[in-house]
């Protein structure tokens, strides 16, 4: 592929094709053997766990945001819920058309694999385009989570059901029970691993295979299929918040061995040869490639009614890509002789298709928008002297500024230079309804301690990423300040601020004037583009223009060379222009 400069093809196409050719269609150099079979399945294991690594939760439980004219807009687990339930609707709908005109007559089968959507190449994809953090990236990834989750758990009961096991469907409920027992049980069994782990241990993959392997027996034992324990264990493994550099490792573990057996194996099992001297079998091919885009149809009217029609076509494109459950469905289906093998195949190749089309046309519809430009809320509580011009310089950047008060006398004064919102109120309720809480980094500006701490403790609770609070006198409390500062809430006092600043004129003036300087400044990025992860620091775009000074990493600070490889999430600090700045924040802050 890389030779023939063929970028567009998904790896597991290019591996199915691989076994196509080395099997039964093409050489017969790889015949099913016991041990091939034995190391496909861990690949679809193994594929399927991480699978349930790629869902992010956190999307679950975001809000949408005010738009200026005081609507809410359509949130991306709003646009996924309704737009994946017509998608099921749909593929009910073509899977009884099939029935009708005599080509598939497992309605239920149908739907399942109409309904399947290929997280994996959707993340591949919307990684490409750095779309993951921006509402079009996640509302396509949550469709496809649901693509996943929804097919899976159908894929359960049709097997149980089919597979004479109906009166211990209930036995399902188990798997979940383990799994909710395993999250507890680990999650500082975890912790106390990432504290003593070492490379001759590695105690994260070893954590990783325990709860592979128990949840998948469980599956097997329960009357379950196996791929449901391994998706479950790797939802455990999610909200057990592994570092990237677990991901990274695990994620090199499958592709790098076990996943790519299962794809090739699965090409070569393949007979095309058979397939093509059946002219049915043959008509079935298109006719299932036609199946998996018109299921996709719903979520184009549903995303319509946020993003460009551009936009939201190239999206439904991209959600009608399959392959990942697809396969591991069709050899159950296959195992409980519900299906052919010439109807197994021409699922299989339409399937690829859709896996070769589907981002390729993804990627010549998308167009980036201002809509999918996300900057990072900041909200201001307490207008005053202090807040307004930190909030006039913020908004100049890649900042979006909200500031509240509850003084009628400081809005009038300070409306007209920053954007400011007047509350009767500063409770709760009040705080809720302006969307306060509804940010990234919240700032309390207030002297008045007491009101600060009351705040703060409820930006803790509604789980507001960054607290920055306010403290100016001692009297405020120690244990209050130990309270805050252990939930993460930072603290500050202009009295500390300013001894900090005078001594810093005295000892480092350059330094000083270094921090003060309009034009260049010391600047602080934090890693989130994988397309960085693993190269030096000289291979950054534009290094010339800035000078990196040291690396907050895992919280230390590292002293940067030149050939210094840059880790997942590191604190980059830096000197330079506020143009180069801004630049390499928004290239290394992308989320991808």
């Amino acid at each position: 592929m890389a030779r023939f400069k063929i970028n567009g093809i998904p790896t597991a196409v290019a591996e199915i094709v691989v076994g196509i050719i080395l099997g039964k269609t093409g050489f017969g150099f790889v015949t099913t053997t016991a041990d091939l079979t034995f190391l496909s399945s861990l690949g679809v294991i193994v594929l399927i766990f991480l699978s349930g690594m790629e869902i992010n939760f956190d999307l679950f439980v975001q809000k949408p945001r005010p738009k200026q004219d005081g609507t809410t807009e359509r949130s991306p687990v709003f646009m996924a819920g309704v737009g994946f339930a017509g998608v099921v609707v749909t593929a009910l709908i073509l899977g009884v058309a099939l029935k009708f005109f005599g080509l598939f007559s497992d309605v239920m089968l149908a739907t399942i694999l109409f309904s399947t959507v290929a997280l994996g190449v959707v993340i591949a994809a919307l990684t490409e385009q750095e779309l993951l953090s921006k509402p079009l990236g996640q509302t396509i990834l949550l469709t496809a989570a649901l693509g996943e989750i929804v097919p899976l758990l159908a894929l359960t009961v049709y097997s149980t059901i089919n597979g004479g096991h109906a009166a211990r469907i209930w036995l399902v409920l188990l798997i979940f029970v383990a799994a909710i027992i395993l999250l507890r049980r680990f999650k500082s069994i975890y912790r106390f691993f990432a504290r003593i782990d070492k490379s001759t241990t590695q105690l994260d993959i070893r954590l990783a295979f325990f709860l592979i392997f128990v949840l998948v027996t469980i599956a097997e034992n329960v009357g379950a299929e196996n791929i449901l324990g391994a998706f479950l264990a790797g939802i455990v493994m999610k909200l057990l918040r592994p570092s990237e550099v677990t991901r990274d490792k695990l994620t090199s573990i499958g592709y790098g061995f076990f996943i790519p057996i299962f794809f090739i194996m699965t090409g070569a099992k393949l007979n095309l040869r058979t397939m093509m001297g059946n002219p049915q079998a043959l008509m079935l091919i298109p006719v299932f490639f036609l199946c998996f885009v018109l299921a996709k149809v719903v979520p184009y009217v549903i995303y319509h009614q946020r993003f460009n029609a551009r936009n939201s076509a190239a999206g439904a494109v991209l959600a009608s890509t399959t392959i990942t459950l697809v396969i591991p469905t069709l050899t159950i289906a296959r195992n409980l002789n519900a299906i052919t093998a010439d109807q197994s195949g021409a699922f299989t190749l339409a399937a690829v298709l859709s896996c070769v089309l589907a981002p390729i046309v993804f990627n010549k519809l998308y167009q980036p928008q201002p809509e999918d430009e996300v900057k990072t809320r900041v909200v201001f509580v307490g207008a005053n002297i202090l807040t307004v011009p930190v909030a006039q310089q913020l908004a100049k950047g890649l900042y979006d500024i909200t500031m509240v008060t509850d003084s009628e006398k400081n809005f009038r004064t300070y409306n007209s230079q920053v954007n400011v919102k007047l509350l009767s109120t500063l409770d709760e309720d009040a705080l809720v309804s302006a969307g306060a809480f509804d940010a990234d980094i919240m700032v309390l500006g207030y002297m008045d301690a007491d009101r600060n701490y009351r705040i703060a403790r409820m930006a803790v609770d509604h789980q507001v990423p960054r607290v920055v609070a306010r403290f100016e006198t001692r009297e405020a409390g120690n244990e209050r300040i130990e309270e805050l500062a252990a939930d993460g809430v930072e603290l500050f006092n202009t009295f500390t601020v300013n001894v900090s600043l005078l001594r810093g004129m005295i000892e480092s003036p350059s330094t000083l004037k270094l921090l003060t300087d309009t034009e260049a400044g010391l600047y602080e990025v934090e890693v989130h583009n994988h397309r960085y992860t693993g190269k030096t620091l000289q291979s950054l775009p534009d290094i010339g223009a800035i000078t990196v000074s040291r690396i907050y990493r895992n919280g230390n600070f590292v002293a940067p060379h030149g050939d210094t490889l840059i880790e997942p999430n590191d604190h980059l600090i830096f000197t330079g222009s506020k143009d180069a700045a801004r630049a390499l924040r928004s290239e290394l802050g992308a989320r991808n």
